[in-house]
Parts: C-alpha cells; structure tokens; sequence
C-alpha cells in the first residue's frame, strides 16, 4: 500500500489530462447541444473531420474512464485513511455521495450530459466492496465490465428473431432538451435540465451501459490503491508496461470489429447490444493503454514528468474546474448565452476549448499557490465532515 505522496502526484496529473480531455470534447460538442453552423470551406470542412475524428478517438469514451477510475481510487485514499485512523468512512461516504448528487444537480442546471449525479448513484456499491480481497474486487469489475445486462439482451434477441427492440428513449428527452437550449430563457433552461436533461443524461447512461461500466472502474480504481500500483517501483513499471501493451493490442481489433458490425448484422436488436459489449472493451483497453502511458512517462522521462506535473494543480480542481466549464460551456453554445451554436464550427470550437482551458489551467495555478484545495473542492470536504468528532 502507498505511504508516498509520489502517488498523489501521478493522480493529480491524470486527473488534470481527463479533465483537460472531456473539456475539449465538450468544446466540440457545444455542450450536448449538437448544432452547427454550415460550412461551405473544403479546408473547414476537412479540418473540423479532422479535429473531431482525433478527439473522439484519444479522448471518446476514455477520459471520463480515466476519470471513473481516479474516482475510484479517491475513495479507496479516503477509506484507508479513516481506517489507519480507527475509523470507518463507508456511512461518512453515503453523506458525500448525497453531497455529489447535489453538486450534480447544481451541475445539471447548465449542462444535459453531465456525470455527477449517476456517480452518486452508482458510487454506492464502492462501500459493499470496500472491505473485500483485490482478487474478489477485481473479479466483480471484470463482470461489471463484461456488461451482463447487454449480453441477457443479445442472447434473448438471438433466441427470439422476432424480437423488436424498442427505440432508444433517451432520444425522446434529448430531443426536449435540444428545443430548449436553442430557445429557451436560462430559467428555462434550468428547468428543463433539471428534470428532462437529467432523464436525457440517465437515459443514455442505461441504454449505453455505463451503469455497469462506471462502477466497474471504479472497483478498478481501489484495486490500484490496494496494490499500490501508483509507487514508483520496478514492478508497478514492469505491471504498467505489460498493462500499455496489451491495452493497446485488445483496443485495435476490438474497436474494427465495433465498426465493422453493422455490415454483418443488421438485426438492432443483436448489433445494439453486441457493439456495446464490444465498443466498451475496446474503450477499456485503449484507457489502460493512456493511463500506463501517462504513469510511465511521468516517472520515467524528465520531460514528460516536467510536462505532466504542470497538469497537477488543474487535476487537484476537478469538481471546479468541471462543473465552471458546465457554466461556461452552456453560456457560450445556448440560447440563454451568447448563442454561439450556429456561428462556430468544430475547428473554431476546438480552438475556443483550447483558449479557454488555458484560461481556466492559470486560474487553477494562480489558486493553488495559496490553498490546498479548489474552491468547490473546499466546500465538499468541508460538509462532508460537518458533525464530525475530530480526533
């Protein structure tokens, strides 16, 4: 187990690159709200190809992974903290989970696609498996990963050919939530995202799987913590480079396959669930590709370590640093704001994103010079221990 600060190091700089990482695909995004101007420019319109092409792969489905995963480990910091100390966080930490469905929800007046609360949700089951051996976590992961609900739907669509599925229902609130953000007042906007964004967020994470996949990597994230897999040893660099490798190998004919599917099947009833089983193991390979990736250079390169240490206090801010661009995002892209959703394309957006990471990286420089923790991270932790017996 860890009694170094060099692992909250290497965290804090994941978290940095995450964050840095949903930032810019969000940018792209315009923030759940997909709508763009027409482009006329060939340049443009290879450029915004381009751009959101590259995204999506380094970034699509990986960085809120990493981000799961850190969550995580976080849990396992604290719980073992508390435990050295002869205490036992579990109920302390129903307390902040009820405070993170609040924050989500404060989060979700401005943004439709946000993961707080279905954190708060799922984040539960870390206290049933807090106590269990690394073996038992990491074998109940792995089911959790392997997505049992999608393969109970495969193998029901395969017995009953007949079998019609139904239409994805949170299309249905999506589509609510589109009319309001091109329309609607911020008051509005609040309300319709408070209930029907939430839905529309909800929804998606049900038909998409990630009521599995997000504790899964969770319960992966205190596997780290139990093995001490973030220590700067030969060893955690021998299981991070083995972890780099076959990450890699599994991603490449996993994510053609997920490609390649529709071409074969054109049952959706079979493809939907088939390609989320596969997509979400592709998706898990390439993230342990990036987080061996990221650990390795951070220890094992001065320039990368230089490099990915600035990204520290950026990560050391994520509730912050998240839910300021939820405000942000939403005031640039709807209707409420600026309304810039049909005046800025994919390359203009991404270089918005970038200008604007950059301006929220030296706010969270500038804070962190004097305070250990970020603004709203302050606050989380202060309530989280209000009533608290200090020992």
């Amino acid at each position: 187990m860890i009694k170094t600060q060099q692992r909250i190091d290497v965290a804090d700089a994941l978290r940095g690159f995450s964050i840095m990482g949903i930032f810019l695909l969000h940018s792209i995004e315009h923030f759940n709200f997909y709508s763009f101007p027409e482009i006329d420019s060939p340049w443009l319109q290879f450029t915004d190809k381009s751009i959101w092409d590259s995204l999506f792969f380094i970034f699509g489905g990986k960085a809120y992974g990493i981000f799961a995963l850190l969550f995580g480990f976080s849990f396992f910091i604290q719980d073992n903290n508390q435990l050295q100390r002869g205490n036992d966080f579990r109920l302390r930490f129903l307390w902040r989970l009820f405070l993170l469905f609040i924050w989500g929800n404060i989060n979700a007046m401005f943004f439709t696609g946000e993961i707080l609360v279905l954190y708060s949700i799922v984040g539960i089951s870390l206290i049933f498996v807090a106590r269990l051996k690394i073996k038992t976590v990491v074998i109940i992961a792995t089911v959790l990963m392997l997505q049992p609900m999608e393969w109970g739907k495969l193998i029901y669509a395969l017995a009953n050919p007949d079998y019609v599925s139904d239409a994805p229902l949170a299309d249905k609130y999506f589509k609510i939530a589109y009319e309001v953000q091109t329309n609607g007042t911020f008051l509005e906007t609040a309300k319709m995202n408070l209930w029907d964004g939430q839905l529309a967020s909800l929804t998606w994470a049900w038909e998409n799987a990630r009521f599995f996949q997000t504790p899964a990597l969770f319960m992966f994230g205190i596997v780290i913590g139990k093995a001490g897999l973030l220590l700067y040893n030969e060893k955690n660099s021998r299981f991070w480079m083995k972890a780099l490798v076959i990450g890699i190998i599994c991603f490449f004919p996993l994510n053609g396959l997920a490609g390649m599917l529709s071409g074969f099947i054109e049952n959706d009833a079979i493809l939907t669930p088939l390609r989320l089983i596969i997509r979400s193991l592709a998706n898990m390979g390439f993230m342990a590709f990036l987080v061996s990736l990221v650990i390795l250079i951070y220890y094992h390169t001065t320039k990368g370590h230089n490099l990915l240490d600035k990204l520290r206090p950026y990560g050391k801010m994520t509730l912050t640093n998240y839910i300021m661009q939820s405000i942000i995002g939403s005031f640039i892209f709807y209707n409420w704001g600026l309304g810039m959703h049909n005046k800025l394309g994919i390359t203009y957006s991404f270089l918005l994103g970038i200008v604007l990471f950059i301006l929220q990286y030296f706010f969270c420089y500038w804070w962190m010079k004097n305070h250990k923790h970020g603004p709203l991270e302050y606050v989380w932790k202060k309530l989280t221990w209000i009533g608290a017996k200090k020992k």
